[in-house]
């Protein structure tokens, strides 16, 4: 009786992982009752009430007209019913952009195969030597510090040197004059810009991310893409987008700035165009830019244009020095002194020719600037946020390495190797999440969801980053000067969490709200099903959508069980993939199902208040991001094939992610309305109690060490940033002192015991006094003139890099940079 049921039961979650037709289930279970009937374990009467409760329902579902009239009709009532409004903003929201692998996440059973076949991002001859000296060179021309201090900007030869080399028109095609360059190759220019000035990064980043140029190149007329692409791309025209209201900031959607459709007089002759007024601010380049790409709403009460009174967002290309355009005073964004300000205008006359597209793209503007903005958040923040990073982890590992406190090297104290570990796991990650989300859009994908996660998830991993970096370094950290590598940046962090969509809208609204019905494979067929006004179609389409969808939750609620029971030994893992990772692969297949699960129960039991129960909805997301991490991490551990010495970055970064995973998992049941069933899913999901925990104290060691270690793991960890001169800049000081390490702590240990015996002095903390200790210890013959100039240069360079800066009593920062003697003041438009 035992195995008979056992064999119902694992027969049953076979099934139904498999997803099998009502017919084959109604095959399924006739056999299951013969069995039970010829061995005896059911007799006649079982058999027949067996037969009644399991195969009439069954026969009944697989028969298409019963199920139509009995289930499908009745279900697509209540659907249309609970289904909540959608505005047209919403919709256009929804459909923008294509899924990629955060559909494999939401399907339950991600195809690693098709993950593993995508080759690793690469670097054309080209756009290589592009980065090796074009962008090299811009770095040299700059800092964080001379331009806020001195310039409150890019310095005019860095300027014009960024116009001349076609920084502006990276993502222009060559036959427009541009370099056409890959989307991981613009994110590579950005993160090498980002590791050395935050506003030469920004300058180059805008216009190739979500702008005139990006919008032309999509939608824009042969007429407007000849005008202005070669324009743009040779830096004749400073471009900027105006989107962000002061009334309408996230909510970009319920922009109040208006255009009436009227006619009005342009270049000596009456035209069609628009009547525009708007107020618009924090738009970076304004004070600079020379073309204004503007976003307004088009009213056209007369029907001009013989379509609706309202036909909605459209995005134009006006002139700055067009009558009426208003370029106000520049902001000053957390001491960051990228060109950034208000523009206005009041009853501005544009020519129809002016939006971007022509006439047949007034109305279409919100769509056009969701599918761009999709591909300027998976490049551009996450790029500068893992620049910055790469350079304060690259900072902040060599300081630790040499900088000596109660004899000892701090980097060797657990709470810095602590602080270290977060810096160096979170790196590896927020740097895998940038090549993996570069490679979508080179594909040519347009991720919304992916580009939402990888902004958001970067972004703050890279304030952690910052942060931890802040309390190793402690008061070095604090006193301003170009000596301090961490300062700027650590003031600047709050800009990338804030632009292209605040981390809290795109955390709680986007990543799941647009991420649950796009992604899922038939959630948006059963609305686009429910909204169908052709009845007989729309039960149709309601009927495959419906059906498909209770096999999809079924095959979920089995693999979810089925991992857990097996502690995910069962979950899929690719065969190519690394044996000392196939661990994660499962892991991550098993939590798919897990969220896959939690999603539909969670949109079955909230129905459309979920999109108002934003604490859940950004849960339900943050498994999801954690996931796609994860998934980034682990092709790029096999793209960078398969670094035994990086394995320590990888298993904290996935260990810490699966945590996170499972805590947001948690966190949901814990504050599901219906205890009950948060209880039996908590059950269902984790049978044998809670899988993940947090990365271990030995393994954090390990990377700590790994950080505070020279050679090729270290260097892949903080590849292709602008690394310094030593002579002339303090954070090449500390990495040239850094890489004398192992010859110094070699020369060291050998002279150890003539320390012990009293011969030498032991080794100072003082690096200045370090040179007066080399030179007794080759007076008595114990080092070499090669050892002795080993030591004194570790000295010198780590001297440099230990020390702060400091001022007159009047804080002339100016003339200590002797770049010019005018006052510091923030300079107007």
């Amino acid at each position: 009786m035992i195995l008979w049921l056992i064999v119902f039961v694992a027969g049953a979650l076979a099934l139904m992982m498999m997803r099998v037709g009502a017919w084959t289930w109604l095959v399924a279970e006739l056999a299951w009752i013969w069995i039970g009937g010829v061995t005896d374990q059911a007799n006649a009467v079982v058999c027949v009430l067996l037969a009644i409760l399991l195969c009439v329902p069954t026969l009944l579902i697989a028969i298409k007209s019963i199920r139509q009239t009995l289930i499908t009709r009745p279900a697509l009532d209540v659907f249309r019913k609970i289904l909540p409004s959608m505005s047209d903003t919403e919709r256009d929201a929804i459909e923008a952009g294509t899924v990629w692998w955060d559909a494999d996440l939401f399907s339950g059973k991600p195809d690693w195969n098709k993950l593993m076949q995508l080759p690793p991002p690469t670097l054309t001859a080209e756009e290589q030597s592009f980065l090796d000296n074009e962008v090299t060179q811009l770095c040299a021309m700059v800092s964080d510090w001379d331009t806020t201090v001195a310039w409150q900007d890019l310095q005019p030869e860095a300027w014009q040197f960024v116009k001349d080399k076609g920084f502006l028109g990276m993502i222009i095609p060559r036959q427009y004059g541009g370099k056409q360059f890959s989307a991981y190759m613009h994110s590579q220019v950005i993160m090498k810009l980002s590791s050395r000035c935050s506003v030469a990064a920004i300058s180059v980043m805008v216009p190739n991310s979500l702008g005139p140029a990006e919008l032309l190149l999509h939608y824009g007329t042969e007429e407007q893409k000849n005008h202005y692409l070669p324009r743009l791309a040779r830096g004749e025209e400073i471009p900027c987008f105006a989107l962000t209201s002061p009334y309408a900031g996230s909510d970009a959607a319920a922009i109040p700035d208006v255009g009436i459709v009227c006619k009005g007089m342009h270049e000596g002759r009456e035209v069609l165009g628009f009547r525009v007024t708007w107020n618009k601010r924090y738009i970076t380049l304004a004070p600079v830019a020379t073309v204004l790409g503007l976003a307004f709403r088009a009213l056209d009460p007369d029907h001009l244009l013989g379509g609706s009174a309202e036909p909605g967002i459209t995005c134009a290309l006006i002139p700055t020095k067009h009558p009426g355009v208003v370029t106000g005073r520049r902001h000053w964004p957390l001491n960051a002194v990228f060109q950034n300000g208000p523009t206005s205008g009041e009853n501005v006359f544009i020519p129809l020719d002016w939006v971007i597209g022509g006439q047949a793209q007034v109305g279409k503007g919100w769509r056009m600037l969701m599918e761009c903005l999709a591909a300027g958040r998976a490049i551009s923040l996450p790029s500068s946020s893992v620049g910055f990073s790469k350079m304060a982890v690259r900072g902040t590992s060599a300081y630790a390495a040499m900088r000596r406190q109660f004899k000892i090297a701090i980097g060797k104290f657990e709470g810095i190797q602590e602080a270290l570990a977060r810096m160096g796991g979170n790196l590896y990650m927020m740097d895998a999440t940038r090549r993996m989300s570069s490679l979508a859009v080179d594909a040519g994908e347009k991720p919304s969801v992916i580009s939402a996660i990888s902004k958001y998830h970067v972004t703050e991993r890279g304030r952690i980053v910052v942060n931890d970096g802040m309390d190793v370094i402690g008061g070095k950290g604090i006193c301003m000067g170009p000596g301090n590598f961490l300062a700027r940046v650590y003031q600047q962090i709050p800009i990338a969490i804030t632009v292209e969509g605040a981390n809290i809208l795109t955390r709680c609204l986007i990543i799941f709200g647009q991420g649950a019905i796009r992604c899922h494979p038939y959630v948006l067929k059963e609305m686009a099903a429910a909204n169908d006004p052709d009845h007989d179609r729309a039960l149709e389409d309601f009927d495959k959508a419906f059906f498909g969808h209770l096999s999809f939750v079924a095959a979920n609620m089995a693999r979810s069980l089925v991992f857990g029971l097996s502690a995910g030994l069962l979950a899929g893992a690719p065969a190519q993939a690394a044996e000392e990772t196939r661990v994660y692969y499962r892991a991550v297949s098993r939590m798919s199902a897990c969220f896959s699960l939690l999603t539909d129960v969670s949109m079955l039991v909230l129905g459309g208040s979920l999109k108002f129960r934003e604490r859940i909805s950004a849960r339900l997301g943050d498994v999801l991001s954690q996931l796609y991490l994860i998934s980034a991490t682990l092709k790029r551990y096999e793209d960078d094939g398969r670094q035994r010495n990086d394995l320590p970055y990888l298993e904290w970064s996935v260990q810490d992610a699966l945590y996170r995973a499972q805590e947001a998992m948690l966190e949901v049941l814990d504050n599901f309305p219906n205890p009950f069933i948060a209880l039996a899913l908590r059950i269902w999901m984790f049978p044998l109690g809670l899988s993940y925990r947090k990365p271990s104290d030995r393994l954090a060691s390990e990377v700590a060490v790994a950080m505070q270690t020279p050679g090729a793991s270290r260097d892949r960890l903080v590849a292709d940033i602008y690394q310094p001169d030593a002579g002339t800049d303090p954070l090449g000081s500390g990495e040239r002192a850094f890489n004398l390490l192992p010859q110094v702590h070699e020369i060291e240990t050998r002279l150890k015991p003539s320390i012990k015996e009293g011969v030498l002095p032991p080794v100072p903390q003082s690096l200045i006094e370090m040179r007066r200790w080399n030179a007794r210890a080759m007076e008595q013959g114990l080092i070499s003139a090669d050892e002795r100039v080993v030591l004194d240069d570790f000295a010198h360079y780590g001297n440099i890099t230990v020390q702060v800066d400091d001022f007159g009593a009047d804080l002339d920062m100016g003339a200590a940079l002797q770049k010019t003697q005018e006052p510091v003041l923030i300079r107007s438009a």
